[in-house]
């Protein structure tokens, strides 16, 4: 049997390395358009790849796709983060989870997972070609043939595993339109926010651990740390509320307005509470001496100046006014958003070959026999925390059964 993979990336070595370790007599090919594999790997979690997540249950883990959840609970059972863990660390990479649960190669460099992948494609002799372009598949009765850019010649193999990840461009996808495949317009997810217009970005480098926050007008939200950057927002609570809410955020053409809940409490009368109290306690101080639910330093002295409030005026003097206003900024802080920016190097797409056009049970497509997908290709998305690479293993996974 012959098998080629498109993609050298994550997925396409994975599945690779999947298919060769089920059928042991096989022939496989890796083709890479670039002359670099496994660049997104390299760096991946700064350069420190984040492999996996430590979530274990197979609801929360689905909960952390904002495209392809459905579909990936019915799959998980049969290859998830537990099996990522053993997968790696009986090929001698072993992992480490952090606090927030983000799962890395304990060396914390990306270049052991890199070496993992290269070893094993070398001794399962996989054929890895690089600067090779498929230009086009074609089904030729139980075959597929490949032309590839550049080459006259076309390759024919009985079995093909595409795993080309994300494309910016809808184009990008036509070859496998042509196949019948339904695609869904790619657009980016995973985007920090830009705030060219709002002075809060004089604090970068601040990160709040905990907050809310959401896009009015929208069920959109979101939680966890903040960081304030040199042009706008980021961290987790920005990029899962820019995954979640990619097609929207696009259809806005990235003009929108982000409410912040700096201290992470939804019941506007508890903090109206805790603020009345700490009036009450810290009555003889100046505001800027006692920070509330204890922000940053920087950060509570920029909002009472957004809040025009005199930095010497004492807890005391504040009454119900000065009050609601400290509580209303703490839990409704409103900013104008206009653009957004590439996490790192990390370029995740919303969008590519429908969930409609793919059997779950095996990743074969269903318009076009012997043809399978992994990873991002497909319309499946995580929010930042290692997600992204879990389906791409999982999917792999079942698709290297080739059944």
């Amino acid at each position: 049997m012959k098998v080629a993979v498109i993609g050298g990336g994550a997925g396409g070595f994975f599945a690779a390395i999947a298919v060769k370790e089920n059928y042991p007599s096989a022939e496989v090919v890796i083709y890479e358009k670039s002359n670099k594999t496994l660049a997104k790997v390299k760096v991946s979690g700064g350069g420190r790849c984040n492999v996996t997540s430590g979530i274990t249950s197979i609801k929360d883990l689905s909960a952390a796709y904002p495209r392809g959840s459905k579909f990936l609970k019915k799959v998980f059972p049969e290859f998830n983060t537990k099996h990522t863990f053993e997968w790696f660390e009986s090929r001698g990479v072993p992992l480490v989870t952090q606090d927030d649960m983000c799962v890395f190669p304990k060396s914390q460099d990306s270049q052991s997972i890199i070496d993992c992948f290269k070893k094993e494609v070398h001794r399962l002799n996989i054929e890895v070609l690089t600067g090779h372009a498929v230009q086009k598949i074609s089904s030729e009765g139980e075959q597929l043939s490949l032309s590839l850019r550049g080459e006259e010649s076309i390759k024919v193999f009985d079995k093909v595993i595409v795993a080309t990840g994300g494309s910016p461009k809808e184009s990008g996808l036509d070859w496998l339109k042509e196949l019948n495949h339904e695609i869904t317009p790619p657009v980016p997810s995973l985007f920090t926010f830009n705030m060219p217009d709002e002075n809060v970005t004089d604090l970068m480098g601040i990160v709040v651990e905990q907050t809310i926050t959401t896009i009015p007008g929208t069920k959109l939200k979101s939680d966890g740390p903040l960081l304030i950057t040199h042009w706008g927002m980021s961290g987790p609570s920005i990029l899962k509320l820019s995954a979640f809410g990619a097609r929207h955020l696009a259809n806005e053409k990235y003009e929108f307005k982000v409410q912040v809940n700096w201290v992470n409490q939804i019941n506007y009368s508890e903090v109206k509470n805790s603020i009345t109290n700490i009036s009450i306690d810290h009555s003889n101080k100046n505001i800027t001496n006692y920070r509330p639910f204890a922000l940053p330093d920087r950060l509570w002295n920029y909002l009472i100046e957004r809040m025009d409030l005199s930095p010497q005026k004492k807890w005391s003097e504040l009454g119900t006014k000065g009050i609601n206003k400290i509580v209303n900024i703490l839990t409704n802080d409103i900013y104008q958003v206009k653009g957004k920016t590439t996490f790192k190097e990390e370029f995740v797409t919303c969008g590519g070959v429908s969930l409609e056009s793919i059997n779950n049970r095996t990743m074969e497509s269903n318009t076009c026999k012997n043809l399978y997908f992994t990873g991002e290709i497909m319309d499946i998305d995580g929010i930042t925390g290692g997600f992204n690479f879990q389906a791409a293993w999982t999917t792999a996974f079942i698709a290297g059964k080739l059944k």
